[in-house]
This record gives structure tokens, C-alpha cells and sequence, in this order.
């Protein structure tokens, strides 16, 4: 433990932490005024009648149509002055909590990279990130440098980014996507007519070649860019394989966030190295590092193992319900489980008013957005979300209290479509939480590495 704790509070060159915080504020930067650019303050929070919720947090609810203008406005402000190193402390403390709201509003919306951005400004948090090239440090709001930090900042973001990478590596660890190769060829298939590469993609076997490139991509990259020698070959890697994923799939800014978030992995002096090659012998020298005392270096170190147990516990969690997570999606959220699944599901719900005799069938449409519609009825959670909602409304309409229940039929990763949710289960009588949800049906069989020869 004693050498751990030197080692952790070894102090390093900073100025690798600064390049990164200037990323991270320019990709958050970029990604704030997209909202406004292409409409989505509107689409997302202003026009949808309910905002379907997280477990635990009904109780965030969404601005005004003003406020939350304001409130993107606000994060644009924030993500500029994290990249400048301008009022760094307060900035990167307010982003996270005002990104984190936004990502609490609605459930549907949930993406990988937003989660992974709230994490890594939660981090950016207690990283002294701006002792190098930024504004604070130019008016001396900090001490001058270049100087040091310690190592274990640098730890505790390539922990992020590499558990990022891992946990997406084990969950490609299995039938569907290394024999079967799903869901990519069903992807690829609708791919083919890409100029330059799209004859690449219709080639027997090119989904399943492709498959367990992204598998043995995830589960070694950090490995390669763990090592010096091979580091600039990974990164390389890094770039292609992000490019072309974000030209495959429609999945935002994704692929630009973990190419930038890859740089935490270089040596912490790679900016100085890079500056005194281009100056031809500029200085790169640090001032002489303060060290944290005794006890502050220690509660540092308490911090990180705390902070990497819950970010471990969360990818794990949906082992403990057993059965096929992609199926039942309890766990599924916060696990890394990146482009594993391709769901498609129809619902529709069947009300009943016990006192009447009457019977409607509705459909999710008649509530949400397009966007909300897309995904709700492959996740039970909010199937079961918007069935309160269904049966309170009718109930208000003088029916008495109505029964809800919900005829859906999902097929996962080209399986034939089957029952999600149990037909004879009244939703209203049933609640939501953290225990497993005995009204998910089971999955049907897995997929047989025969499915791709018969198609």
C-alpha cells in the first residue's frame, strides 16, 4: 500500500491533464451548440407531454421552454470556460451537475457518451486540470506553471475511458455476436450501397470478420495504448475505428469524444515533447512540484478506489437477474454494452375498465414524441412507465380505475419476434424498482450459428 500510495502521488508533467481538459470543454462546446443548431432543445424537452423517468428520479422535471434555452445556453458558457482554464474549479463543478440534469430528464434519451460525459467531468471535478495552459493559471488564480500533479490523475481517467473500452469488449463475449455475427449483419446489410467500401460489406463472411474485429478491438485496445511501443500504432487504430463506426452508425459524437478521450492514455509530457521538437529545443522544464500531504494524498487515493468499486458494481449489476440482459434490459443502462442489440418491438396497450365492460386499445403514439416512441417499447421499465400514465388518464375520464396491460412483440438481434412482456399481467397492479420484474417473459432461444448460412 505504501508504494501504491508513492506511486499515485508521484508527481508528473500536467500539461497532458491540460490538453485534455481543452478537448473535453471543445467537444462539450461542440456539442451544446448542436442542440440549438439542429433543434433538439425543442424536439426533446420543450414539445414531448410526458418525460418518461429513471427510477429514483421522477422528481426532475424539465424547465420552462425558456429555461431550457437558458440552461443549454449555460452549459455552451460552461464548456467554454473549461476549455479556456477560465474560472475551471466552478465551471467544471457546474457542468457536471447541469449536464447530469439534463440526462435526468427523460430516460429515452439515454446514450452512452452522455453518461460517459457526466463521468468524466465528475472526475475533471477533483483533477487540478487547469495548472497548465489556461487562463487561471495566467492570472495567477493558481499557482504558475508547468509544474506537476499527480499521477493519479492521469489514473483515474484512463480508468474511465478504459473500463469504456473492456466492459464493451465482454459483452460482445458471446453467441450472437461472434458466431451469428448480430447484430452487425444486420446493420451492414443496409450499408451496402456506401460509395468506395459498400462492396466490402455485402462479402460472405464480412459481418462476422467485422464482428470479431470489434471484439478483439474493444477488449485489447487498452492494452496497446497502455504501452509505449505500440501506443501510436493504437492510436492510429483508435482514429480509424471510431471514424468508421461514426460513418456506419448514426451515433453522434460519439466516436469524436472517445478519439479525444484516448489522448489520457500518451505520456503526461507528449504536449511538451511536441512543442520542443517544433521549437527545436524549447524548454521543458517544470517547476518544482508541491506535494499533497500525508493525509490529503490519502483521502485522493480513497476516492478513486471508491469511485472505481460503483463504476465496476454498475456494468456487473445485471448478472445478478440472470438470463439475457439484452433481452430483459435490467442492468442494461450504465454497462457499456455499446451496439450489442438490435430491437425491434410493436406495442400496444389493452385497457380494460372493470366497471364498465369497456375495453380500448392504445397506442404509445398517442403520448410521446416520435423519438420517445422509437425505443419505449423495447424497455420495460418505461413500457411499464407509460402504463401508469395510460391508466391514470383514463381513470380521470370517469371509467373508474382502469386495468392496463401490454401486448408486445419484440425481436432481438433477428430472432423471431416473441412476447416481452406478460399479456395477462394488469401493469397498474405492479411495481417498478431494482428487484427483477417476474412479468418479463423469457427470451426465446439463443440464436444457432446456422442462422447466417440459412439467410
Amino acid at each position: 500500500m505504501s508504494q501504491i500510495e508513492t506511486a499515485a502521488l508521484r508527481q508528473v508533467d500536467g500539461r497532458g491533464l491540460a490538453v485534455f481538459r481543452i478537448l473535453f470543454g471543445s467537444v462539450m462546446l461542440l456539442s451544446t451548440l448542436r442542440f440549438f443548431a439542429f433543434g433538439w432543445i425543442d424536439a426533446f424537452y420543450v414539445r414531448p407531454q410526458l418525460h418518461l423517468k429513471y427510477w429514483g428520479f421522477s422528481w426532475v422535471v424539465a424547465w420552462p421552454a425558456w429555461g431550457m434555452y437558458l440552461h443549454f445556453a449555460a452549459l455552451t458558457v460552461l464548456a467554454a470556460l473549461i476549455a479556456l482554464g477560465l474560472f475551471y474549479r466552478v465551471a467544471i463543478v457546474l457542468f457536471f451537475f447541469a449536464f447530469s440534469y439534463v440526462q435526468l430528464i427523460d430516460v429515452s434519451l439515454y446514450l452512452n457518451h452522455y453518461y460517459l460525459v457526466c463521468l468524466l467531468a465528475l472526475v475533471l471535478s477533483f483533477l487540478p486540470a487547469h495548472r497548465a495552459w489556461s487562463l487561471d493559471a495566467r492570472r495567477a488564480r493558481v499557482r504558475r506553471l508547468p509544474e506537476g500533479v499527480p499521477a493519479v490523475a492521469y489514473w483515474a481517467l484512463r480508468f474511465q475511458v478504459g473500463l469504456v473500452y473492456t466492459c464493451a469488449g465482454l459483452a460482445k463475449l458471446g453467441e450472437d455476436w461472434l458466431l451469428a455475427a448480430q447484430p452487425l449483419d444486420i446493420w451492414l446489410r443496409g450499408l451496402t450501397d456506401l460509395p468506395v467500401i459498400g462492396f466490402l460489406l455485402a462479402l460472405p463472411g464480412a459481418a462476422l470478420a467485422f464482428s470479431w474485429a470489434g471484439f478483439l478491438f474493444d477488449s485489447t485496445i487498452v492494452i496497446w495504448l497502455s504501452w509505449r511501443k505500440t501506443r501510436p500504432a493504437a492510436f492510429a487504430l483508435v482514429v480509424v475505428f471510431h471514424t468508421l463506426t461514426g460513418l456506419f452508425f448514426p451515433i453522434g459524437l460519439f466516436p469524436i469524444i472517445m478519439i479525444t478521450a484516448a489522448t489520457i492514455f500518451f505520456d503526461p509530457a507528449w504536449p511538451a515533447r511536441l512543442l520542443w521538437r517544433a521549437r527545436r529545443g524549447a524548454s521543458q522544464t517544470m517547476a518544482a512540484p508541491t506535494l499533497p500531504g500525508r493525509t490529503a494524498g490519502r483521502l485522493a487515493l480513497a476516492a478513486f478506489g471508491l469511485h472505481a468499486l460503483v463504476q465496476l458494481a454498475l456494468p456487473f449489476r445485471a448478472h445478478l437477474y440472470g438470463g439475457n440482459v439484452l433481452w430483459h434490459e435490467q442492468g442494461l443502462r450504465f454497462s457499456w454494452r455499446v451496439l450489442v442489440r438490435e430491437k425491434n418491438a410493436s406495442l400496444l396497450y389493452d385497457v380494460r375498465a372493470p366497471a364498465t365492460g369497456r375495453r380500448w386499445l392504445v397506442s404509445a403514439g398517442r403520448y410521446l414524441a416520435d423519438h420517445q416512441e422509437r425505443d419505449i417499447a423495447t424497455q420495460p421499465d418505461m413500457i411499464w412507465q407509460l402504463a401508469q400514465h395510460v391508466g391514470e388518464r383514463f381513470d380521470q375520464q370517469g371509467h373508474g380505475r382502469v386495468e392496463v396491460r401490454a401486448d408486445v412483440q419484440t425481436s432481438l438481434n433477428g430472432r423471431v419476434a416473441a412476447p416481452l412482456i406478460d399479456p395477462t399481467v394488469d401493469l397498474r397492479r405492479v411495481t417498478d424498482g431494482l428487484a427483477s420484474k417476474p412479468w418479463i417473459l423469457p427470451p426465446p432461444p439463443p440464436l444457432s450459428p446456422r442462422f447466417m448460412a440459412s439467410k
